[in-house]
């Protein structure tokens, strides 16, 4: 079946409060609308790629119920350090204990996201990985960054896009996955859905 495309009177709705996530659609000038899940994101396990996938899936399901008739984009970014899936931080102790435990090593960001046709059907369901390296970190560099309160509400306890790009020595990968969504894959797989039919959209002038 042929669904009508994104476009600015039928946004892409994104089952997200993440501002990280808003200002990267917004940037690629991605018509959308945020109408974030209520989905509990504590307490889950599993694969982190499989983890990833089944709470963006829920985030979408979920949203799907409050705007039928849309194309649906749920989405969902993990830290994980060898098996240890590290969430955001509850309070200033924890964010010190997960940047002590990057601290001088690699680990993986997952995001995972899943597209819901206008018919609330699953029309992608993908897992991205990217690799990032910390240099080593002192400890009055860690405690005056999450004095800065930038940790919190990060999955990791950093910003790669903000103060936390000073620890960051390298990455191998999406630096938008890092960011919170992989760019790259969401449109090629908006693309394949046929959601949009080419990118970038004609502006208004053109």
């Amino acid at each position: 079946m042929i669904h009508p495309e994104i476009h600015e009177n039928r946004p892409l709705i994104l089952a997200s409060a993440s501002p990280r996530r808003k200002a990267l659609l917004k940037q690629i000038g991605l018509p959308f609308r945020a109408l974030p899940s209520g989905v509990d994101e504590q307490g889950s396990s599993g694969d982190p790629d499989d983890l990833a996938v089944r709470l963006s899936l829920r985030k979408a399901r979920e949203v799907c119920l409050k705007a039928p008739g849309s194309w649906i984009l749920g989405a969902d970014t993990l830290v994980v350090v060898g098996r240890r899936v590290l969430g955001k931080p509850l309070d200033a102790e924890e964010a010190r204990a997960m940047l002590r435990l990057l601290s001088g090593t690699e680990h993986r960001v997952v995001t995972g996201f899943c597209i819901l046709d206008p018919e609330g059907n699953q029309a992608a369901c993908r897992a991205v990985s990217t690799r990032v390296r910390f240099r080593v970190l002192e400890t009055a560099e860690i405690k005056g960054y999450v004095a800065s309160g930038e940790p919190f509400g990060k999955a990791g306890a950093y910003a790669i896009q903000g103060i936390g790009a000073f620890m960051v020595e390298s990455i191998s990968g999406s630096y938008t996955n890092v960011v919170g969504l992989p760019v790259c894959a969401v449109v090629s797989s908006l693309l394949a859905a046929g959601a949009l039919q080419t990118f970038p959209l004609p502006t208004a002038s053109g």
